[in-house]
């Protein structure tokens, strides 16, 4: 019988089995979004649904929606307080077919209670992927500059001290490296259903066997910028804390404690908390696309960047000017283009780009730029500068200076092309005026003022909430101050030039570092020698090393 025969009769299609998700255990780390694995940024790309961890900090929490960048913008993001039983949840939407990602901060199966969603899955028939995170019970000893296994020392142990039925005699035993996690810290007395104190584990410990003096650290909030250890023995560590906290360093939640002659080495090898900037929140008056190798440098330096722009980019009201000179390109009316800005290089790169032009539509033509920004955008659409200023002299002026005199002999085109903002100075035309050329002045975009950014931000401008200020030109000084007022008389001010800094002055704030070349990159770095220095004087002097947002300083900024 032939299968296909038109009289067979037709059989009813099967309906097809529902798709099954897949559900990811992803280990986010202690710390910052950076302690991400490759793996775990990998399984975010592909999330229809992340569940979050619930942190016992809005600081944490913070860092924790960081990692949602990594995630297609139509994600379902669940917080564990929206739904009663978080593993049941995650089970019911990857038997609904979703790939569901439940994030665990530290390692899914080391303290974090990965081992229940994983056997909830088995059982379900759900598959599941358990991409292991760098434990806190390793991390953030190492991120304290504490050594574990020191020399003469062979064991770890790992204690959570939320176990009631802990055998204290049996962990002091020996000289080994005690690795304590209080998810719920506390230096002062216990409460209901909280986890020991400090003071009474210390207790425990000695009473256990361990000497009174043997060395103890406290980290809290460990491979953030808000971490801090406090250093002590096992017979003072209370005091301690309590002078610490009245110092600034709050101990709060999570915090590790960790015992042992590793600890003797923290001051040694701490490389953490001592870099130059560490914990200032340092304001950058830029987008963050404009902002993005300046902040990238100021994190490598410990602090924490936040972009407020002051200045929005906008076309140019009448696009002919600009127009005629793109064509100019092609048709050879230029012999040099010269780019002040990544705006202007921006914005002609836009307009070739209309036109279906691409780098080549500068064949035969010489190029100049001032700032390593700006020739580096250059670079990235394909054209290579032929004429910078020095270094020490990266500025329209420094650009004169090294520009060539018009030679009508040696020179087939006399005209060069100057695309700009319509707020610009005229020291680069006038010059290269002066040297011969006929210079074609064009509004290639608009500068405004930006929009007042959050009102949280205004105040902390004001209130010295931000313990820098990186001022890039003098229009960032002016329309920071016009959208959000003067920073705090606690808030350094670092600027990039001798021109940023006298109008600094002008509006009444104190200049305390100039960048000694007109580069943004020289200024992150002159910012964190400030901050380098800063640190030295006070631990010569025995004072406590405090971010400018801690101090209070005498004298306010100067009026007008």
């Amino acid at each position: 019988m032939n299968p296909h025969s038109d009289n067979q009769e037709e059989r009813p299609e099967t309906p097809a089995a529902p798709s099954v998700g897949q559900v990811f255990l992803v280990g986010a780390g202690p710390g910052g979004a950076e302690m991400l694995t490759l793996r775990g940024v990998t399984v975010l790309a592909k999330a229809d649904v992340v569940c979050m961890v619930q942190e016992p900090s809005p600081e944490l929490a913070k860092h924790r929606e960081a990692l949602l960048t990594h995630c297609p913008a139509d994600v379902t993001v669940v917080h564990p307080d929206e739904c009663e039983d978080v593993d049941a949840f995650t089970v019911s939407r990857a038997k609904e077919g979703d790939n569901v990602v439940r994030l665990y901060s530290g390692d899914p199966l080391f303290g974090c209670g990965g081992g229940r969603l994983a056997a909830a899955c088995q059982r379900a028939g759900v598959g599941f992927e358990v991409v292991p995170g760098l434990s806190a019970a390793t991390s953030v000893p190492t991120f304290a500059g504490v050594p574990l296994m020191p020399d003469g020392v062979s064991e770890l142990r790992v204690v959570n001290a939320n176990d009631p039925d802990l055998d204290w005699e049996r962990i002091a035993h020996g000289n080994a490296s005690l690795v304590v996690m209080f998810p719920d810290a506390r230096w002062g007395e216990n409460t209901a259903g909280a986890a020991p104190s400090f003071d009474k584990v210390c207790k425990a410990l000695v009473s256990g066997g361990r000497e009174a003096t043997t060395p103890v650290a406290v980290t809290r909030m460990g491979g953030t910028t808000e971490q801090s250890t406090v250093v002590s023995t096992l017979s003072r560590l209370t005091t301690d804390l309590k002078s610490a906290d009245a110092k600034g360093y709050h101990v709060t939640s999570p915090a590790t404690l960790i015992v042992g002659e590793g600890v003797n080495q923290q001051r040694e090898l701490s490389w953490f908390e001592t870099r130059p900037l560490f914990g200032w929140r340092v304001l950058v008056p830029r987008t963050k696309e404009q902002a993005a190798s300046l902040s990238e440098q100021l994190r490598s330096y410990g602090s924490v960047p936040e972009e407020v722009p002051t200045i929005s980019v906008e076309p140019p009201r009448t696009p002919q000017q600009i127009e005629r000179a793109v064509r100019g390109l092609v048709t050879g009316r230029y012999q040099w283009v010269a780019f002040t800005s990544v705006n202007a290089v921006k914005a002609i790169r836009e307009r070739c780009e209309d036109y279906g032009l691409d780098a080549r539509a500068f064949a035969g033509v010489k190029v100049a730029t001032v700032g390593e920004q700006t020739a580096a955008a250059l670079r990235e659409f394909g054209i290579q500068p032929d004429l910078t200023p020095p270094e020490n002299q990266q500025s329209s002026s420094g650009l004169v200076d090294v520009w060539p005199p018009y030679d009508a002999e040696l020179d087939p085109i006399e005209r060069v092309l100057l695309p700009r903002a319509d707020i610009a100075t005229e020291t680069l035309a006038a010059g290269v005026g002066d040297l011969g050329w006929e210079v074609d002045d064009v509004t290639a975009y608009r500068t405004v003022r930006a929009a007042p950014p959050p009102a949280a931000t205004r105040e902390a401008i004001k209130g010295g909430g931000f313990d820098a200020v990186l001022f890039t030109s003098s229009s960032t000084v002016r329309n920071l101050v016009g959208i959000a007022g003067k920073p705090h008389n606690t808030t350094v001010i670092a600027v990039i030039g001798e021109k940023t800094a006298q109008t600094a002055e002008e509006f009444g704030l104190r200049v305390d570092v100039v960048a000694p070349k007109p580069s943004v990159s020289a200024l992150a770095e002159a910012l964190s020698e400030y901050g380098a220095n800063q640190r030295a004087e006070a631990i010569a002097a025995g004072k406590p090393v405090l971010k400018p947002s801690q101090k209070r300083r005498g004298r306010r900024r100067k009026s007008m």
